[in-house]
């Protein structure tokens, strides 16, 4: 069986040995902003959450500076605004990471099934199954995203004075986008009733907002959804070969590994998100 080259590393957070100051947070964010989740590229994607982990990291330091500590207690309907808001994050990260839980079971019961019938007749009632699990997780998704969508209306795109409160909103917004980002990944256009080049065009994503080039790629979704389209063809017309089976293979074995990707940083991320909940549930609390 092919496998992938695509290897994800070990990721942990950096400690800071000083606390953070409003500059520096600033870069942080900035930096995260320029992080080209648009693409949705499994790269740029798993970057923004570890971007966006290290961010959450740096509030939790910046909540500590005098100001901040001063302007925490200046609007409690916002604080508890925000509250909600951390609650809702927290939420959706949890749906992602069970999302991306789901697809990484289903990905290795069709890798399993490859391996044990190759060819088989049989392998087609497997890749029905793993098409109708798509087609649910879509329209999961799409529920997910609306969430997110009105979380954004309702509190994100407010105007704020305050500092502080500023800067939550600021991180709740690159936290939807980032969410945004990783769900448009997961619901890369499933495969009914389309074939060849057409396919081919549903599940390519342009890089040309981002580089300002005629570039496209085919993402891993897209890969394997590509590739089990082309398979089942060939069955039909009886004039498949273990090349096909070995493109299968290859594209599955990636899929596998950018969801293991992505199940890391999301682990990370999720702790992040329960901590900045519990500062904010602190601050409101006066403890």
């Amino acid at each position: 069986m092919a496998v992938s080259q695509t290897h994800y590393r070990s990721i942990s957070l950096p400690s800071r040995l000083n606390p953070i100051n409003s500059t520096e947070f600033e870069a942080d964010l900035q930096k995260l902003k320029a992080v080209p989740i648009n693409i949705i590229s499994s790269e740029a994607i798993q970057t923004g959450l570890l971007g966006l982990a290290q961010l959450y990291n740096s509030v939790q330091q910046l909540t500590q500076s005098p100001s901040m500590i001063l302007q925490q207690h200046q609007d409690g309907k916002s604080m508890e605004d925000q509250l909600e808001v951390s609650v809702e994050l927290l939420d959706s990260c949890n749906t992602i990471r069970e999302l991306v839980q789901m697809i990484k079971e289903n990905v290795q019961a069709l890798q399993s099934a490859f391996r044990r019938k190759g060819l088989d007749s049989g392998i087609q009632s497997d890749v029905a199954t793993y098409v109708c699990f798509r087609k649910k997780m879509n329209k999961f998704i799409s529920k997910t995203l609306k969430t997110l969508k009105n979380l954004e209306h309702k509190y994100i795109g407010s105007n704020e004075n305050d500092n502080f409160i500023r800067v939550l909103r600021e991180v709740s917004g690159i936290t939807i986008a980032i969410f945004k980002g990783i769900l448009g990944f997961l619901s890369c256009p499933t495969t009914k009733k389309t074939g060849g080049w057409n396919l081919v065009s549903k599940v390519m994503v342009t890089k040309s907002m981002a580089y300002g080039k005629d570039h496209s790629f085919i993402s891993e979704m897209g890969g394997v959804d590509f590739a089990l389209n082309t398979l089942q063809g060939r069955i039909k017309n009886s004039n498949c070969s273990v090349l096909d089976l070995q493109m299968v293979q290859k594209e599955l074995q990636n899929l596998d590994d950018c969801i293991r990707g992505f199940e890391g940083v999301l682990e990370i991320l999720f702790r992040q998100l329960v901590q900045s909940r519990v500062t904010l549930l602190n601050i409101l609390t006066g403890h």
